[in-house]
């Protein structure tokens, strides 16, 4: 590995100081203008930028250029074209223009629309996005674009977010000066996405046609031991896993990526990336990417990198931690409550407005996070429940309670003592953890805890965006009559206190795990929609429409396209698996399972021929059979399902379909295969076993 990380940290990136250095001056200004102001970017400009990136890039040792999107299919799209131009005297040039720079276009209609482009209507374009750098990968020079069709309707991930972060700036601002904070001319969402993600040897994937074809493991017992000792998490890192976790942090140092954290997680074979927070549209682009380089880099060691939410059934599933925050030009994070967080009135005002938001829009919260791998993840005793809560620790709700009842807050000053005399006793946070919460606060951020390992946060985000503009717009309507005035601050308190007595409900500090939450949260009245099918049809919502029209995130059009998109994923998603799992059944499972019955069979025969009994071979052999006539009567029910699934009309009724009733059979199915497994010689069971998967590496 590279000692020297400050040499090789982003040498792949056409970042601001290889901007600064190579740029003439003025244009580096107008670029700069363009990049923080959104102002529009000249041809002349364009191409002598476009120049620039193109010399740069070739010697990075690239050839071709790619404008690098976020279609609606959950993964990048890339198309490369290379740098070539023909001569007239037969030779070739290396041209790259502005043109080249600012604008693709890429067959529209050949990614997910939701009805928006039909296949005779196939135009659609790329535009550059300055505002994230451009890089060098596999030869090639990487554009980070939007996708929009030939009409403007947005077809990616990327667009939304960008909008959501430009009205939250101009609310935010707005905001801030009724605090007196006149300096601050820009507001930026941050965030830092904590990625989990399985390590398992490339044999063993290659010998499971459920995980090259789905991502997870449709049939397998628990194995002996799972996670139930506790000693997965931060535990040594084995040397083939500590390889390739050093491989990958110089890869994404590389590329510009602040890799900071890396260790086990609870589950046996899982483990956890962590980078340094930076802007929302960065940190989306940036994660896409380090999932992308997660899995190459694995396959060079013998890997696989698995980013499913669920891939093993019994252990632990993966998630996504969106850290989110809000930073202004002047330094500050807006989510810092400070020293004395009861003085702290501007940071009191946009919680209380984060609390509203929540609870208001929960809908908008869940299904940012839903998808048919993530519903496996949500409420299964080890990630937030599908409930929708907020965790502020102690001291806040302390504070809120003060503001609530009119009376002091009273700080406690903990400090902790370790009781040995060598090590400092040291500050209590004013927060603890909640892991188990889906939407914590940790100090001067909030951690979206719901999102699924294999998400792009671009959606999450910008509906959090989205629900915080809405909520600092309506506060800064009621206050702003009152800004400079003696009453100001008895009039935050008034709207504060309103706010809390409505929507204290939102607040919960306990175990989200617990049975004892679900009800108590079903008395409070907060939604628990346990599936992306529950939850997604609530995009349309009129209260929803309203805030993302408002805002220019989304149009009416642009909403229900991307609904339909959702609902026609989940469905195709669990199609494959049931399809997956037919041919699994049927071509390996239970002719394995058949030939073992006959070879118990023969044995019994043979042993009785010679006067012994086989009674053992007959126990095994009767059960054995009668779960292979359960077996194939479930790979039959499941087959029908999926033929009746398939033939419904209409996205949200064919996803109900797929959620209620072929579901439900591949859990029949998997739970029979599971008992077959349990009693089949590991010789004779054609899959590798849990046991062989998760303690391989």
């Amino acid at each position: 590995m590279t000692a020297n990380i400050p040499e090789i940290f982003a040498c792949n990136v056409f970042n601001d100081e290889v901007m600064k250095v190579r740029l003439p001056k003025n244009i580096y200004k107008t670029l700069k203008k363009t990049i923080r102001n959104g102002e529009p970017l000249d041809l002349t400009t364009a191409d002598i930028v476009a120049n620039t990136i193109k010399e740069w890039a070739i010697e990075k040792g690239a050839t071709h250029y790619t404008h690098w999107f976020q279609p609606m299919t959950g993964s990048t799209a890339e198309k490369h074209d290379s740098f070539i131009k023909p001569t007239s005297n037969g030779m070739a040039l290396m041209e790259f223009t502005g043109k080249d720079l600012v604008k693709g276009e890429p067959d529209a209609s050949s990614f997910p629309s939701g009805g928006l482009r039909q296949t005779s209507s196939a135009r659609g374009y790329t535009a550059w996005d300055p505002t994230s750098y451009c890089f060098v990968k596999g030869g090639s020079l990487y554009i980070p674009t939007v996708f929009v069709s030939y009409t403007g309707e947005t077809l990616d991930k990327k667009t939304p977010l960008l909008r959501s972060m430009q009205a939250l700036n101009k609310t935010a601002v707005r905001f801030l000066k009724l605090f007196g904070n006149e300096n601050v001319t820009r507001v930026t969402t941050t965030v830092g996405a904590e990625q989990e993600y399985f390590l398992i040897d490339k044999e063993m994937f290659d010998k499971r046609e459920d995980l090259i074809l789905t991502g997870r493991t449709l049939f397998g017992a628990k194995p002996p031991k799972g996670q139930e000792l506790d000693d997965q998490y931060f535990a040594n890192l084995r040397p083939r896993v500590a390889a390739y976790m050093a491989d990958l942090d110089e890869e994404l140092w590389k590329l510009g990526i602040f890799s900071k954290t890396k260790h086990n997680e609870v589950a046996p074979a899982q483990h956890e990336m962590a980078p340094i927070f930076t802007t929302s549209n960065l940190g989306a682009d940036q994660n896409e990417l380090a999932m992308e380089v997660m899995e190459k880099v694995a396959l060079k060691h013998g890997l696989v990198c698995l980013l499913h939410e669920k891939p093993f059934e019994g252990v632990n599933g993966s998630g996504k931690h969106n850290n989110w925050s809000m930073c202004t030009d002047d330094g500050q994070n807006l989510l810092d409550p400070g020293d004395t967080p009861m003085e702290n009135l501007q940071f009191l005002t946009i919680l209380c407005a984060l609390i509203k938001g929540v609870d208001e829009y929960a809908d908008l919260m869940r299904l940012s996070a839903a998808s048919a791998g993530n519903d496996h993840r949500l409420g299964a005793d080890e990630a937030p429940p599908a409930i929708v809560s907020m965790f502020l620790g102690e001291e806040l709700d302390a504070v809120l309670k003060a503001i609530e009842d009119d009376s002091v807050f009273q700080t406690q000053n903990e400090t902790f003592v370790i009781g040995v005399d060598t090590l400092p006793s040291f500050p209590k946070d004013s927060t603890d953890r909640n892991r188990t919460s889906p939407f914590a606060f940790t100090g001067n951020r909030f951690e979206f805890r719901m999102v699924g390992s294999s998400d792009n946060i671009g959606c999450p985000n910008t509906l959090l965006n989205t629900i915080v503009c809405e909520e600092l717009s309506q506060f800064t309507e009621v206050l702003e009559p009152f800004m400079g005035k003696e009453n100001f601050e008895d009039e935050v308190k008034k709207l504060l206190k309103s706010v809390l007595k409505e929507h204290r409900r939102i607040i919960f500090n306990g175990d989200g795990y617990s049975s004892e939450w679900v009800e108590e949260a079903a008395r409070r009245g907060l939604p628990n929609y346990t599936s992306t099918v529950d939850c997604m049809p609530h995009y349309t919502d009129e209260k929803n429409l309203r805030i993302l029209r408002k805002f220019g995130i989304f149009n009416s059009n642009e909403l229900s396209a991307r609904t339909e998109i959702h609902l026609e994923k989940y469905s195709k998603t669990i199609r494959i698996e049931a399809r997956t799992m037919i041919e699994m059944a049927r071509k390996q499972l239970l002719p394995a399972t058949l030939s073992y019955v006959e070879k118990l069979c023969r044995s019994i025969s043979t042993k009785k021929q010679i006067g012994f009994t086989a009674v053992t071979e007959e126990k095994i052999a009767a059960k054995l059979n009668t779960l292979a006539d359960s077996f194939y009567d479930s790979i039959v029910r499941l087959e029908e399902q999926v033929n009746k699934a398939c033939a419904i009309k209409g996205a949200e009724e064919q996803a109900k379909q797929y959620r209620r009733y072929v579901l439900a059979e591949m859990d029949i199915m998997r739970n029979i295969a599971d008992e077959i497994e349990v009693n089949m010689p590991a010789c004779e069971w054609p899959i590798p076993a849990y046991s062989e998967i998760i303690y391989n590496v």
